[in-house]
């Protein structure tokens, strides 16, 4: 972040609010002139399988503007907000080094705290030392290169190729694991960071009860089966809002209609709990709140993009 003087985008609100839907419209608008990377910071769409009970964004969407941070981790493993936040710097970097704006966009609040008010400390690798190690690695299998991350860094083995790739070089250029970097706690350094807080208002009920629908139509209740053949009960993924209804419905425990009407619930319960940490932990003054049923919300969406103060809500 530090090598670009912006502040970081981010695009927030709660659950079926439509946050991804500003975030593609205003891609779509920016893409031949400021082209951008969406990087999710939801705690459930990070986990590979769980599709469409998180509402993650569809393959067609994901080709059309990259995506990060989403399908990164396997639904057996946890991953904290500071894991996260690891993770979504390292797309930043991404993104600026492909001539890319990144964004985040999303509703978990700790996760963008934890990203906003870093903790740990980020080493240094020698270029020249690192050049020759990246054209080996360039060569190696996804599963050799995970074979070393559980030799090197078996904490970061639960993620992805690029993480793996990247607690290889760590690892092998500093000789420390990359896992005990971030255990070390510095002063914060404050991220400038400008929010867009997507809030239908009361007809968000709406939205969620149709959105629930949307994913039962949509074949939840097979991903449901699916992933039930091959992710343990235990495993954190399932504690993604909604699950548990649907498996309990799997299971004779709830007909269609009661695990649909708690699954409604539960969701907007959660939704509540979001607006109550966006109203509470972010800087009123770094936030411009739309709501995204009005006419104008593109408008409004376009003056936010460029920071025309004069015209937030």
């Amino acid at each position: 972040m530090s090598e670009h003087s912006e502040p970081l985008r981010v695009i927030c609100g709660p659950t079926a609010a439509g946050k991804s839907a500003v975030a593609m419209l205003l891609a779509s608008r920016l893409e031949q002139t400021t082209p951008i990377t969406i990087i999710s910071a939801d705690s459930r769409q990070i986990y590979r399988g769980f599709d469409i009970g998180t509402a993650k964004p569809t393959l067609e969407e994901q080709a059309a503007v990259p995506h990060e941070c989403i399908d990164v981790i396997d639904p057996i493993a946890r991953c904290s907000a500071w894991q996260w936040a690891d993770l979504a710097r390292e797309a930043i970097a991404r993104a600026y080094a492909a001539g890319r704006t990144p964004v985040i966009v999303g509703g978990t609040g700790f996760y963008i705290r934890a990203l906003t008010e870093p903790l740990h400390e980020a080493p240094e690798l020698d270029a020249d030392r690192r050049a020759p190690l990246n054209a080996w690695i360039d060569e190696q299998s996804p599963a050799l290169l995970r074979a070393w991350c559980e030799r090197l860094d078996p904490e970061r083995a639960q993620f992805g190729p690029v993480q793996w790739r990247r607690a290889i070089e760590v690892a092998l250029l500093t000789g420390e694991r990359l896992s005990a970097w971030h255990e070390r706690p510095r002063a914060a350094e404050p991220i400038p960071v400008r929010y867009l807080l997507v809030d239908p208002g009361p007809s968000l009920a709406h939205r969620i009860a149709a959105r629930v629908d949307a994913m039962l139509d949509h074949g939840w209740l097979d991903e449901v089966a699916r992933l039930r053949a091959v992710v343990p009960a235990e495993a954190p993924a399932w504690l993604a809002t909604g699950y548990a209804e649907v498996v309990a419905h799997a299971d004779g425990q709830l007909t269609f209609d009661a695990m649909r009407t708690r699954v409604t619930i539960r969701t907007r319960q959660y939704a509540k709990r979001q607006r109550t940490w966006f109203r509470h932990q972010l800087d009123s003054a770094q936030v411009t709140r739309i709501a995204p049923d009005t006419a104008s919300v593109m408008d409004l969406a376009w003056r936010w993009w460029h920071d025309q103060h004069e015209e937030r809500l």
